[in-house]
């Protein structure tokens, strides 16, 4: 119990900084519809990456788990 009063007290008076009041940003619709089209830019960039570590992750584990046969003369 000491110990949650003691973060609470030490959390506390960050909150005094806080902002009282919303910031405008005056965006209109294009600056929306600008920074939405380099969010799919970005997620449709992610994607073929994500399959390729994908593919090299399930390429590295299938080699790990096959058996090395050892031939001797």
């Amino acid at each position: 119990m000491r110990a949650l009063a003691t973060v609470i007290a030490t959390l506390a008076p960050a909150t005094a900084f806080a902002a009282s009041t919303l910031q405008e940003d005056n965006s209109g619709i294009l600056v929306w519809i600008f920074m939405g089209f380099c969010a799919l830019i970005v997620v449709v960039q992610a994607m073929p990456a994500a399959i390729l570590m994908f593919g090299f992750a399930k390429g590295l584990s299938a080699k790990m788990m096959k058996p090395v046969a050892v031939t001797s003369k």
